[in-house]
């Protein structure tokens, strides 16, 4: 008898490892993602855009495709490039990083931003300044390695290498910021922050680059990842 059960309890384990990995297979990607990568893309940089419902790789000089990344049930509203990067904003306020390269179908790091959905869902069509690229200052330092996202609120600023958050800047009471108002001067990025009670027009202007707020005096945070550390993605 003891056999017997042993028996039928080896078989039906064999018999349910094809259902397990077929459930494993069938598990949803995180956050909907559907990114398809044919197999014969060239290991080439690649122009990103929004096509549809769709952010796309291609090729700059052929135009041949190469990466298609969705989100079930979302839409990519806008994209910016860095070198290595292809950020997207998404419908429901998730900003994704993914490698700017025809070859390789990655998605980095995932981002939702507390209140960005809303806005977004409220003035369709303005979300061209939300993602912002900035500089770090000094000699030889150019741009890249910090994404701002702007909205209303605040402006948060993630490392590009992994999605953390290194620092944030809060709009002044009584002031917005406005993403559709921006300016670069040498590698410091202009936000427009209008304020009601408009004390003086200064305080209607911030300045930012990739370690802050500028200002005199100021003790930024360091932003390179620390030694011997690999970028993950950090999901939130």
């Amino acid at each position: 008898m003891d056999r017997n059960r042993l028996a039928l309890a080896l078989g039906a384990a064999v018999l349910a490892l094809p259902l397990v990995a077929a459930a494993q297979h069938a598990r949803p990607a995180p956050y909907g993602d559907r990114l398809t990568v044919p197999p014969a893309a060239p290991y080439a940089r690649a122009y990103v855009r929004v096509r549809g419902a769709a952010v796309e790789a291609y090729a700059p000089g052929s135009g041949a495709r190469g990466w298609t990344y969705r989100r079930e049930g979302r839409r990519p509203l806008a994209v910016r490039t860095a070198p290595g990067h292809a950020f997207a904003l998404w419908s429901d306020g998730l900003v994704t990083d993914s490698a700017r390269v025809l070859s390789v179908g990655a998605v980095r790091w995932h981002r939702a931003v507390p209140g960005l959905a809303g806005w977004l869902a409220a003035r369709p069509g303005r979300a061209g300044g939300v993602l912002q690229e900035l500089g770090r200052p000094g000699p030889g330092a150019g741009e890249g390695g910090m994404l701002a996202v702007l909205t209303p609120e605040r402006i948060a600023a993630y490392r590009t290498a992994d999605g953390d958050l290194r620092w944030t800047l809060p709009a002044r009471r009584g002031c917005a910021f406005d993403p559709d108002r921006t300016a670069r001067v040498a590698g410091v990025l202009i936000v427009a922050q209008p304020c009601r009670d408009r004390d003086a027009w200064s305080q209607e202007l911030v300045a930012v680059d990739g370690l802050g707020r500028i200002a005199p005096g100021r003790t930024p945070l360091g932003n390179e990842l620390p030694t011997g550390s690999r970028p993950r993605d950090h999901r939130t």
